[in-house]
């Protein structure tokens, strides 16, 4: 067994199980007790589990939060970022508006828009912008992703790669100075199809994302034009990333 797989299978242990003893993961292995301790340190640093006396137990962060549940969390923050985002965007654009609770209050602050062509795989961002007899809708087809709001299929991912938009408004369950990532594999094709017919892309983000790293890769940095984010992020938090970078000023009165 590699290093890799055998960190997959100690991440799948942590996951099933909610927590892992790092001695018996190395009998369980057939290796010592210090190689298991350097997979679970590189896992942590991954922020795909969280280290504890003797073992590891899961990590339940923003990135595996039920989406009933994520949709009210950072509502200022979110909401900022949706306005300066939509603000990006002019009359008589197309949009590629990815999934996402911070996407919908961008497709919120776009209901009284004229002239839009909206392209979203995210059935409650389409729920919002369907109200809107200025917008013309189009929903790729596919199955629902577990715990998010998002449909996605092989087919979707094909009628995606046929469209050239202007601008793809895309999120992510975290940004570090490597570029955007996910915690879950699946929708990234998707992701990868609506930013290739863009011609420019735009990445939002809250600050309890930036720094942070999932399982799988969406896209390095360079390939956005902008990272939009709230103004709590320091900007020592970003001074690696290779894009620019905006802080929305974020007041606690909004959505009140």
């Amino acid at each position: 067994m590699t290093a890799a797989d055998r960190r997959d299978a100690i991440l799948r242990m942590v996951r099933d199980r909610g927590h892992l003893n790092a001695a018996e993961a190395a009998v369980e292995f057939g290796v010592n007790s210090s190689t298991i301790r350097r997979d679970l340190a590189r896992l942590e640093q991954l922020g795909l589990l969280q280290r504890s006396h003797g073992g590891a137990v899961a990590r339940r962060d923003e990135a595996d939060v039920p989406y009933d549940v994520k949709i009210h969390k950072l509502i200022p923050q979110k909401q900022a970022i949706g306005a300066a985002a939509a603000e990006l965007i002019p009359d008589g654009a197309t949009v590629m508006l990815d999934s996402g609770s911070t996407t919908l209050m961008v497709a919120k602050a776009l209901t009284d828009r004229s002239d839009l062509t909206v392209i979203t795989p995210d059935v409650l961002v389409a729920a919002e912008l369907i109200r809107s007899p200025a917008i013309r809708l189009i929903l790729p087809g596919g199955e629902s992703v577990r715990d998010t709001t998002t449909v996605v299929s092989q087919e979707a991912v094909e009628m995606v790669r046929r469209y050239h938009v202007d601008i793809a408004m895309m999120a992510s369950d975290a940004v570090d100075s490597a570029g955007a990532s996910n915690m879950n594999g699946v929708v990234v094709p998707l992701k990868r199809a609506m930013m290739g017919g863009a011609a420019r892309s735009v990445l939002l983000a809250d600050s309890s994302k930036l720094g942070q790293r999932r399982l799988v890769s969406v896209a390095a940095l360079e390939e956005f034009e902008e990272l939009i984010t709230d103004d709590g992020a320091g900007e020592d938090a970003t001074a690696d990333y290779p894009v620019a970078v905006r802080r929305v000023p974020v007041s606690e009165k909004v959505g009140d």
